[in-house]
């Protein structure tokens, strides 16, 4: 029988968000009997004339961290789970562009890292590492708050997944995913589209087109759930009025979901994904791991 997940990617820098992550991470992969591949970069410094004995030793002394840090998450692991396969790796170069690399080569499914941030009067966006990987990342990439860090690997909950949807190609890959997740993991779906009022009130005729978005709202919800009955997935789904990313969060809030999973959009010149507006910002303020599934994943 073929696995909905074979292989998770995590990496790590030995931090708190980095175990957070990890956590996170360990408890997907027992449950869907994925492999586990801990990734520690040691980032190359342009500074530094490699060669030399003291950047050597330099060099050798982060590598014996990293190796720590790596050693740290497979014990995690194992400890979790003994019939886990779990691998090391650490490796010398630019942090997110070994960690897409790795991923590519090794034909990873998801990537599972911690994010960065602080509370207070504002919110740090994310790790600049964590940021360029959700950028470019061809894979679903699991970002996990450091708020979000559980106890024990046991206590990690999957019960209820957020999956908002606006109709689009990418909502729709995402939702694939989210519904497949949900089958494997016995988990409820809670669907949401948002109706941006903002854009309603500038329209020369407002009721027809707030009437328009309710009615595509409609059918994008009708579209998961539809796909959610074909897969036995107990799903709700509502219209919410606001902007995307403020509806998304409240209502993760509301419904105290243990998943957000969304899609999404958008592409370079030179062919690199990036993060759509909404997804940033949810990614930013969420209080519970975000599961992004960019337009180029494979469905699941």
């Amino acid at each position: 029988m073929s696995r909905l997940i074979d292989s998770i990617l995590i990496p790590t820098d030995g931090s708190e968000g980095a175990l957070a992550g990890a956590k996170r991470a360990i408890a997907l992969a027992s449950r869907t009997n994925a492999d586990v591949h801990v990734l520690s970069v040691v980032a190359v410094r342009s500074d530094l004339e490699e060669g030399t004995d003291a950047v050597e030793s330099l060099y050798a002394s982060l590598e014996a961290e990293a190796e720590d840090a790596v050693e740290t998450v497979a014990e995690m692991a194992r400890s979790a789970d003994a019939d886990l396969e779990v691998m090391t790796v650490v490796t010398r170069g630019t942090p997110f562009q070994s960690i897409r690399e790795y991923a590519t080569r090794r034909e990873i499914d998801v990537i599972a890292m911690g994010t960065t941030g602080r509370t207070g009067l504002d919110r740090v966006l994310l790790g600049s590492v964590t940021e360029n990987v959700l950028r470019t990342a061809r894979t679903p990439v699991l970002a996990v708050p450091p708020n979000a860090d559980a106890t024990e690997i046991d206590d990690v909950a999957f019960g209820e997944f957020l999956l908002p949807t606006d109709g689009s190609d990418g909502a729709e890959i995402a939702a694939d995913w989210g519904i497949a997740l949900a089958s494997q993991l016995e988990s409820i779906v809670h669907a949401v589209y948002s109706v941006d009022t903002s854009r309603v009130s500038r329209a020369k005729a407002p009721d027809e087109l707030l009437s328009a978005l309710e009615d595509s709202g409609e059918d994008a919800l009708e579209t998961v759930r539809q796909r959610a009955d074909d897969a036995d997935v107990t799903v709700s789904g509502a219209l919410a009025t606001g902007p995307p990313a403020d509806v998304i969060l409240a209502t993760s809030g509301e419904r105290d979901v243990d998943l957000i999973v969304m899609g999404t959009h958008g592409r370079t010149g030179v062919g690199q994904w990036f993060l759509g507006s909404v997804t940033e910002n949810v990614v930013r303020q969420a209080d519970v791991p975000v599961f992004c599934v960019p337009v180029s994943a494979e469905s699941p």
